[in-house]
C-alpha cells in the first residue's frame, strides 16, 4: 500500500532538479526510503495477520469434521456389538435393539398375520353416482369376530366385538358418490382403510370397491354402519353378526401371527414381534415345516464395535497430525510453522490430549474406563494406535461395555426404570434412585352397577360430555342395546375416535368395575391425567352423576439423595443437584430403594462438547481470529496515518530541495553574469 503511493510521488518529482543540475528526485527518494521503513513493517504485520486468519479458518475446518465424526461416534448404536442371524431368512428375519443380549431361539412359523379384505357386488360403472346424493355417514368400527361359519365369504352365526379402538368415520354426499368417489373419501380420511377400486372384468357390472383394513390381526376385523342413503346402506353396510347385514363379501379374513417360540406357543395382531424377546425384533415372512423350525441366533460380533473404534482412531489422528503440523518447528532450516508458540492451538492440542488421560465416570457395570483397556493406546508422537487383536477380545469379553467407554449411556440395576435421557447440566456418576410414590391414572367410577342390559336411543340418552385430561368434548353412542361390557366397549370406541382426545394424545380403557358400574382410566399418568363424564343426555342412564372421580399422580422420590421433580412416570434430577436433567421412567415396582442409576459420557461425546466448545462463536477459534482482525484493522489505521505524514514528508522535503535547486539555480546565474562582466570590463581596460 505505502510502497505504491511513494512510487506515485516520485514520478511527480522525476523532472526536478533541470535548472541546477542538483538531483533532487534521488535525493528525496533516499531520504524516504529511510523514513518508509516503520510502514513496511506495517505491510508486513499485515502480512502475518492475514496468514493467521487463514489459517484458524483451516483450522477451525478440522476441527469442524472432527466434531461430525464424533457426533456419530456418540451414539451407543455405532458401539452395538451383538448381531441376529437366522438359518431360515424366507420365515423369519430379527433386528436388535438396545438391550438385546446373548441367545439362541428355536421359532416354528404356522400361519401369518393377515388384515381383512372386504369386497362390495360388481357395479356397471366406477364414476356414476350411486344412490339419491344424500349426505351419508360410513362408521367403521374394528374388532374381533368370533364364531359362527363362513362360507362364499359371508359369515353365519357370529358375533363382533369391538377392539375399542375408535370408531372413525366418512362422509359421502353427491360430490364423492360414485365407487371412484367413495374410495377417495375412506383413503383421504385416513381412517385404517384402504380402499381401491378393482376390474373383475365382468361383462355386466365389472367394478368393485375392495377395502383392506390398514392392520393386521383378528382383532382389526371391521364393522360398518351406514347412515342416509339407503342404496349406499345396501352396497356398505356390514356387520358380521347380522347373517342379512353383510352387503360386503370377505376374501381375506383378518387373523393374527401363530408361532412358538422355543415351544411356547404366542399369538400376535402383527408380523412384526417387537415384545416375545428381549431387546429383539422378530420379522415374520413365511412358515416353517413343523418339524424343522428356524433358528435366531443372537451373539456378540466385533465386527461393528471394531469399526466404530477405529473411526474414532481415525478421526482423532486426523485432528491431532493437523495441530502438530501448525505447531511444529524445523530444527534444520529454523524455521516454525505458522503457529508454532501460539498459545491457542497448542491449548487446543493440550486439551484434547487431557481427555485420553482422564477415565470416564460413571461407566458402572464394567471395568472399561480407559481406552487402553480397549486396545487403544497414547504413542508417544500424540497420535493413537489401534491393536486390533486385543480390541476384539475386549469386545468378546464385554460385548456391552463400549457404549459407555465412547458414547453416553445411561444405565439401571431395577428393570421397572429405564434410563430415558440427561441434561446439559447432568454429571456423570452413579446415583442412588428412591421411590415414595408410584404414578397413576386418572379415574372415574359411576355410582351405582348397570342393568343386565342397556338400551340407548337416538336423541334420548345417546350424547356424553366427556373430560379427558384436561379437555372436553361431546360424543355420541350407536343406538342399540347393550351388556355392560358391549356397552362400556361402545364408549370406549367413541371416545377414543374422538378428534378432540386423539389430536391431544389421550385416550381411555372403559371398563365394568367390580362394583357393576362403569370405570374410565385416563392411558395417561400423572397429575395431568384424568377422566369423567361431566354430562350429555346419556351421564344420568350411566351413573356417572356424581361419579368417584381420583386425579392421576406423577411419581416421586429421589435420585442421588434430593428429591427430584415427578412428571407422569417420569422423575428428573433436581435443578443444582449433580444429577440435574437425569431422567428416568418408573413403570412399576415397590416404594423404597430402587438401585442405581448410571449415567457416563464417553471420549467420543467429550470430544464432541470440546469441539463444540472450540467452535462456538466465544471459542478459542473464534476468539483468537477477532484478535487478528483488531491488531488487522489497527495495522490498517496505522498505515493509513503513516502514509499520509509520509506524504507530507516528501512535498516539505520537495519544497525545500525545490527552493534549494532555485536558489543555486539563481547563484549559478548571477556568477555568470559577473564572470561575463569582469571579462568584459577587462577586455575593455
Amino acid at each position: 500500500m505505502s510502497l505504491t503511493a511513494a512510487a506515485t510521488t516520485n514520478a511527480a518529482i522525476s523532472s526536478v532538479g533541470i535548472g541546477s543540475g542538483l538531483d533532487v528526485t534521488s535525493i528525496v527518494a533516499k531520504l524516504m526510503s529511510a523514513e518508509q521503513q516503520p510502514l513496511n513493517l506495517l505491510t508486513q504485520e499485515e502480512a502475518s495477520y492475514n496468514a493467521k486468519i487463514s489459517g484458524f479458518g483451516t483450522l477451525q475446518s478440522a476441527v469442524s469434521q472432527f466434531q461430525t465424526a464424533m457426533t456419530g461416534l456418540s451414539n451407543p448404536a455405532q458401539f452395538q456389538s451383538l448381531t441376529a442371524t437366522s438359518n431360515n431368512t424366507a420365515a423369519v428375519t430379527a433386528t436388535l435393539g438396545s438391550n438385546a443380549v446373548a441367545g439362541s431361539y428355536s421359532l416354528g412359523v404356522t400361519n401369518l398375520a393377515q388384515a381383512q379384505n372386504l369386497v362390495t357386488a360388481g357395479q356397471a360403472s366406477a364414476t356414476t353416482a350411486i344412490g339419491s346424493g344424500a349426505t351419508t355417514t360410513l362408521s367403521f368400527d374394528f374388532g374381533t369376530i368370533s364364531g359362527g361359519t363362513l362360507s362364499g365369504g359371508i359369515y353365519t352365526g357370529a358375533s363382533f366385538t369391538s377392539s375399542g379402538n375408535g370408531i372413525k368415520t366418512v362422509t359421502i354426499n353427491s360430490s364423492n358418490d360414485s365407487l371412484t368417489g367413495i374410495a377417495n373419501a375412506i383413503n383421504t380420511a385416513n381412517i385404517g382403510v384402504s380402499a381401491t377400486i378393482i376390474n373383475t372384468g365382468n361383462a355386466t357390472n365389472p367394478y368393485v370397491l375392495s377395502l383392506t383394513s390398514s392392520q393386521t390381526g383378528a382383532a382389526s376385523s371391521m364393522n360398518i354402519s351406514v347412515s342416509g342413503d339407503a342404496t349406499l346402506s345396501s352396497m356398505l353396510s356390514y356387520n358380521p353378526a347380522n347373517n342379512t347385514g353383510q352387503d360386503l363379501t370377505q376374501n381375506v379374513a383378518a387373523q393374527n401371527s401363530n408361532f412358538t417360540l422355543n415351544g411356547i406357543a404366542i399369538s400376535n395382531a402383527g408380523n412384526t414381534i417387537s415384545n416375545a424377546i428381549q431387546g429383539v425384533t422378530l420379522n415374520l415372512l413365511g412358515t416353517t415345516p413343523s418339524a424343522t423350525p428356524a433358528t435366531i441366533t443372537v451373539a456378540a460380533s466385533t465386527t461393528a464395535t471394531n469399526t466404530a473404534v477405529n473411526q474414532f482412531v481415525t478421526a482423532y489422528n486426523t485432528l491431532e497430525q493437523t495441530l502438530q503440523n501448525a505447531t511444529a518447528y524445523n530444527a534444520t532450516t529454523k524455521q516454525g510453522a505458522l503457529f508454532n508458540g501460539d498459545p491457542t492451538v497448542t491449548d487446543m492440542e493440550r486439551q484434547l490430549q487431557n481427555l485420553l488421560m482422564n477415565p470416564i465416570a460413571g461407566n458402572s457395570g464394567n471395568a472399561m474406563t480407559m481406552l487402553y483397556q480397549a486396545g487403544v493406546t497414547l504413542q508417544s508422537n500424540g497420535t493413537l494406535s489401534v491393536d486390533n487383536t486385543k480390541l476384539n477380545a475386549a469386545i468378546s469379553a464385554n460385548p456391552n461395555a463400549f457404549a459407555g467407554l465412547f458414547a453416553v449411556a445411561g444405565q439401571t440395576t431395577d428393570s421397572l426404570v429405564n434410563y430415558s435421557s440427561a441434561g446439559a447440566n447432568t454429571k456423570p456418576g452413579n446415583y442412588n434412585l428412591t421411590v415414595s410414590q408410584l404414578a397413576t391414572q386418572g379415574t372415574a367410577v359411576g355410582t351405582a352397577a348397570l342393568a343386565s342390559s342397556i338400551t340407548i336411543t337416538a336423541g334420548t340418552n345417546d350424547t356424553l360430555q366427556v373430560m379427558l385430561d384436561g379437555n372436553s368434548s361431546t360424543v355420541t353412542l350407536a343406538p342399540g342395546t347393550y351388556t355392560p361390557a358391549t356397552l362400556a366397549l361402545q364408549i370406549q370406541s367413541q371416545i377414543n375416535g374422538n378428534s378432540t382426545f386423539s389430536a391431544a394424545g389421550s385416550s381411555v380403557k372403559v371398563t365394568v368395575a367390580s362394583s357393576g358400574a362403569l370405570q374410565m382410566t385416563s392411558n395417561r399418568y400423572g397429575s395431568a391425567s384424568n377422566a369423567n363424564i361431566t354430562g350429555g343426555d346419556g351421564q344420568a342412564t350411566l351413573s356417572f352423576a356424581g361419579a368417584t372421580t381420583t386425579t392421576g399422580l406423577d411419581v416421586a422420590g429421589t435420585i442421588n439423595g434430593v428429591a427430584a421433580t415427578g412428571s407422569g412416570q417420569t422423575l428428573t434430577g433436581a435443578t443444582g443437584d449433580a444429577s440435574a436433567g437425569l431422567a428416568v421412567k418408573i413403570t412399576g415396582g415397590a416404594l423404597g430403594a430402587r438401585g442405581t442409576v448410571s449415567y457416563s459420557q464417553g471420549y467420543a461425546y467429550q470430544f464432541n462438547t470440546l469441539a463444540t466448545s472450540i467452535l462456538s462463536p466465544t471459542g478459542s477459534i473464534a476468539t483468537a481470529t477477532n484478535s487478528y482482525n483488531t491488531l488487522l484493522q489497527q495495522n490498517a489505521a496505522r498505515q493509513t496515518a503513516m502514509n499520509a505524514q509520509l506524504s507530507a514528508m516528501q512535498a516539505r522535503y520537495m519544497a525545500q530541495f525545490t527552493a534549494l535547486d532555485n536558489l543555486i539555480s539563481s547563484m549559478n546565474s548571477t556568477s555568470t553574469f559577473l564572470t561575463q562582466q569582469l571579462s568584459s570590463i577587462a577586455a575593455s581596460t
